[in-house]
């Protein structure tokens, strides 16, 4: 422990020895490294947060797609730092002062690109941090890029808008005028070849249409002519008059029942009832005893009758049926007449089938894209109109930009204060080093370990009244020194504080 405090009483002999070295070197180091410090440019950062919501008014497609909170990033710095933002902000803030020419601007907008930051926080929040040379200038430059951004945004949806509609309108038309001579063509082919073809669709499926509805006429045509067939039999066993009460005494009482149990048969037969039915099983069973009775009953000289009601409603049953018949007869004749006009038309000319389906094709390709179009036209049409009461991109300034007080960089006061520390440990190293260098003993028992031999005894140092006198000159200089370095490190924090003061 003895020998660690020698060798410190030692080493600060060493350095005190050489204390104006030490001062110099630590006036030198300081000077040397606050001019540096003064040169490095003062950074003042500004900061704001937002708010940016970008979604889609009305779903357009598929839907809105929801980004990620990194494409929300990268979007919201490609549109905040893009070349033609920054160059509006270098021309519309005390940037302008400094240029002039195209190539200043765009040194100007490199340099801005590398001081703007975009960083995401939570819920759609962005911070954008602005550094510049000025606090002024700082705050000035990001309130600009806000202002820019959110006049941009508005501007170009409306714009775009417009092109859109402009666009879509130009193209309807043309696809119009496309469908109107389509159609043109269509309707001419459909007259020329088709005719009173029933259903739609290419030849093939009209024909098989006909086809089909032929077939559905020869089935009514056979209905028809079989209940016309039974309606005649039936007209042929009812009698034209029936004898009336008074008026034909040579009809007796059988005969008149029989030809009224004929008119109740006739009539159940006209409703449609089958011969099975309870009640003409009945009616046949009476009919049956009133024939018999009537063969016996003898006929009266004198004859005479009225009209029969059952037969005049049959003949006019008759007439209906006569007058379907007739009619789908006809409709067959005319189906059968176009088919087989069809069929002559497509074996002279082969291609007609094929000229069909691209007319067809090209008219519904046709409609296609108008429809398309006018449902594009109409979904761009209403997000306009709703873009005039609400904003695609909802941006919020939720804390405007600051004005900062201290610059961010550099941290002046402590790199002054480092200086100084660095200036001190070079002064009292230098002198410590030269004192190593130096082949001098400060104490009688390092030289005696030194040299190996025993030293007899040391004479101290005699000062006479003048070398005290200059001494203590020197050692208040040497404190006038110090204090002067001291004083040199608060005075450059004095301006430092000053320079701060007068930026903010």
């Amino acid at each position: 422990m003895n020998g660690l405090v020698e060798e410190g009483r030692i080493a600060l002999h060493a350095i005190w020895k050489r204390r104006w070295i030490a001062l110099g070197i630590a006036w030198g180091v300081c000077l040397l490294g606050w001019f540096f410090v003064s040169q490095i440019p003062a950074r003042y950062e500004s900061r704001a947060r937002v708010f940016v919501q970008m979604n889609n008014v009305l779903p357009i497609g598929n839907g809105p797609q929801q980004q990620s909170p990194q494409d929300s990033v990268d979007t919201i710095r490609q549109t905040l730092t893009s070349a033609v933002n920054l160059e509006k902000v270098v021309r519309g803030t005390d940037l302008a002062r400094s240029v002039s020419s195209d190539r200043d601007v765009a040194d100007k907008v490199a340099g801005l690109q590398g001081q703007i930051k975009v960083m995401a926080q939570q819920n759609n929040l962005f911070e954008i941090t602005t550094t510049a040379s000025s606090p002024k200038l700082a705050r000035t430059i990001t309130q600009k890029l806000i202002d820019i951004f959110v006049e941009q945004n508005l501007a170009d949806d409306r714009s775009q808008n417009s092109q859109s509609l402009a666009f879509l309108d130009q193209q309807l038309q043309q696809r119009q005028k496309q469908l109107q001579e389509a159609e043109a063509k269509r309707a001419d082919f459909q007259n020329r070849y088709l005719g009173s073809l029933p259903g739609t669709g290419s030849i093939a499926d009209r024909i098989s249409a006909a086809r089909t509805q032929m077939a559905q006429v020869d089935g009514d045509l056979a209905a028809a002519s079989s209940s016309l067939s039974a309606l005649s039999g039936q007209m042929a066993g009812t009698p034209q008059t029936v004898a009336s009460a008074g008026m034909a005494p040579g009809v007796g009482p059988a005969r008149a029942r029989l030809a009224a149990i004929q008119g109740q048969l006739a009539d159940a037969r006209g409703r449609g009832y089958t011969e099975n039915h309870p009640d003409v099983v009945a009616l046949k069973n009476q009919l049956a005893q009133a024939t018999a009775a009537a063969r016996g009953e003898p006929v009266g000289a004198g004859g005479g009758g009225t009209p029969n009601p059952l037969y005049l409603s049959l003949q006019s049953m008759q007439a209906d049926k006569q007058a379907a018949v007739a009619s789908l007869r006809m409709r067959k004749q005319q189906l059968q007449g176009d088919l087989d006009a069809l069929n002559a038309k497509i074996a002279g000319d082969p291609t007609v089938a094929a000229e069909q389906g691209q007319i067809d094709r090209d008219y519904q390709v046709l409609k296609d894209q108008y429809d398309q179009l006018l449902a594009q036209r109409e979904q761009v049409a209403l997000r306009g109109q709703a873009q005039t009461q609400t904003d695609a991109v909802k941006f919020s300034v939720i804390d405007p930009p600051t004005t900062p007080r201290v610059p961010s960089a550099p941290n002046r006061p402590l790199l002054l204060t480092g200086v100084l520390i660095a200036g001190l440990l070079g002064g009292i190293g230098g002198a410590f080093g030269l004192a190593q260098v130096q082949g001098t003993f400060a104490t009688q028992q390092r030289l005696e370990r030194t040299a190996g031999i025993p030293v007899i005894g040391s004479i101290g140092e005699m000062l006479t009244r003048v070398e005290a006198e200059a001494r203590a000159r020197r050692f208040k200089w040497l404190l006038g020194g110090a204090a002067g370095l001291a004083a040199a490190y608060v005075a450059l924090l004095g301006v430092e504080m000053l320079q701060r003061g007068m930026a903010a």
